[in-house]
């Protein structure tokens, strides 16, 4: 067993894992700050409104935003897989025919997502939140899809381009926005609709921001006439557009699966479970939030990996970013038994202390997705991106199913139970056949030098 000192050393000499150290550092460093102030903003909002008025919200945002992830595209990671790949080659005009795609698909998605959610506004208002007059407020958030119009291929374009510092500023911008606007209605006794529109006003700053700090990188990286790049540069049409439906299958499953969660709560029992769902998912957000940042930093750095073939330095990649979030987890894990349920009884005069056991369940599988970030990431960069597809379509499903015959019987702790057992079973598979996959390259190469050396 190798000693914590050789594994410094080695942690030390690694390029690859001192970069993504050193980006995710601009990420932690912004977002720690974020994170204070998303954790003050979502607290305030948590008392002013009271547990059943803050599940409405949850339940609001998280619709408005579903119907978004219904029709994305997930061009981020297009971008990043295809985008990167042409970069890595130099060739420019490939990238910038990609990025040109993606940014096209986004818009148009962007706009289609809007429209539907005008027609499901009065419906989910009606079947979901059981309130036809919220249908209003689905509509004036759901705004925020105009605003995001190219946030997915924006993002990726400072991925690529090494620009997280400026993609946590931003980042950091969004919520001390989002934070003043609620602190000042703390003391003015602001409302349901008033807190919306705080967080509406955030996504509009990122919205935008992205957009510019993204065409600015462009210029930077390909040229400034990038956006003359002609489709038809593309070699590999049927290959991205393949990667593309797959990825918007997979964020639909997600969707139904993962990140509806406030909603089925909401559905199944009360907007009051939906409220204490909600606070327990923002708690767990924040004491996760340093490791999480992996999962931007780290695609990238996997995917070039690789396109160049160096098997021992991708899985120390893995092994090293892995062991500090393992690390960091446990330390949550630990702070949370043992102060949890004392700090959350400051919060509302302990109004959300009955979300302690969501928290405790949720940790579970949030802290395995957690330490195995790059489960998905893996595959989606040796081009397999129907693999977790198939695996979430099918645990997924059976997750979906035991929520009807299950949550009613049992209550709100089986939500969580089930969401952990999700979690720890989709990704541990992916995990497996992604190192199975990384083996099997490993063999082919040592082969092949074998061959060439007999030769």
């Amino acid at each position: 067993m190798k000693s914590p000192l050789k594994i410094y050393h080695e942690w030390k000499q690694d390029k690859s894992l001192g970069e993504v150290i050193k980006n995710t550092g601009y990420m932690v460093t912004s977002n720690t700050a974020s994170t204070g102030l998303t954790f003050v903003q979502g607290m305030l909002a948590a008392i002013i409104l009271g547990p059943i008025e803050y599940g409405l919200l949850g339940m609001v945002v998280s619709f408005a935003s579903n119907v978004n992830r219904l029709l994305s595209f997930r061009m981020g990671e297009l971008v990043v897989k295809f985008g990167g790949e042409y970069l890595e080659k130099k060739e420019n005009k490939k990238a910038a025919a990609v990025i040109k795609f993606a940014g096209l698909a986004e818009i148009i998605t962007s706009l289609i997502a809007y429209l539907l959610l005008i027609i499901l506004a009065p419906w989910a208002a009606k079947v979901i939140l059981k309130d036809p007059l919220i249908t209003r407020w689905i509509i004036i958030y759901g705004t925020a899809l105009l605003a995001n119009f190219m946030t997915e291929t924006s993002t990726a374009i400072l991925q690529i381009g090494d620009r997280f510092r400026k993609l946590a500023t931003l980042n950091f911008l969004q919520s001390l926005l989002t934070a003043i606007w609620i602190i000042i209605l703390f003391f003015t006794k602001g409302d349901l609709i008033q807190v919306l529109f705080a967080y509406l006003a955030g996504k509009f700053l990122y919205g935008s921001g992205i957009f510019l700090i993204g065409m600015i990188t462009l210029r930077e990286l390909i040229g400034k006439n990038w956006w003359k790049a002609s489709l038809g540069e593309l070699d590999n049409k049927k290959g991205l557009l393949k990667f593309a439906f797959s990825t918007n299958i997979s964020s639909t499953l997600n969707l139904v699966i993962r990140d509806s969660e406030v909603l089925w709560v909401g559905y199944f029992l009360s907007p009051l479970y939906a409220g204490y769902y909600k606070f327990s998912v923002a708690v767990i957000n924040a004491v996760i939030l340093p490791v999480s940042q992996f999962i931007t930093v780290t695609y990238p750095q996997i995917n070039k990996k690789i396109i160049a073939k160096q098997w021992k330095d991708l899985k120390r990649l893995l092994r090293g970013t892995s062991t500090i979030a393992f690390a960091w987890i446990i330390l949550c894990v630990f702070g949370l038994m043992i102060f949890g349920e004392w700090v959350l009884s400051f919060i509302k005069d302990g109004a959300y202390v009955p979300s302690l056991p969501y928290i405790y369940v949720l940790m579970i599988g949030y802290g395995f997705a957690s330490v195995f970030f790059w489960n998905r990431n893996l595959l989606l960069s040796f081009n397999l991106p129907d693999l977790p597809i198939k695996i979430m379509a099918i645990v997924g499903g059976i997750k979906t199913l035991l929520m009807f015959i299950l949550i009613p019987k049992f209550g709100y702790l089986m939500q969580a139970g089930l969401l952990s057992a999700y979690f720890i079973v989709s990704i541990g598979v992916m995990v497996y056949l992604g190192l199975k996959k990384i083996s099997f390259e490993e063999k082919v190469a040592f082969v092949n030098a074998d061959s060439g050396y007999n030769n």
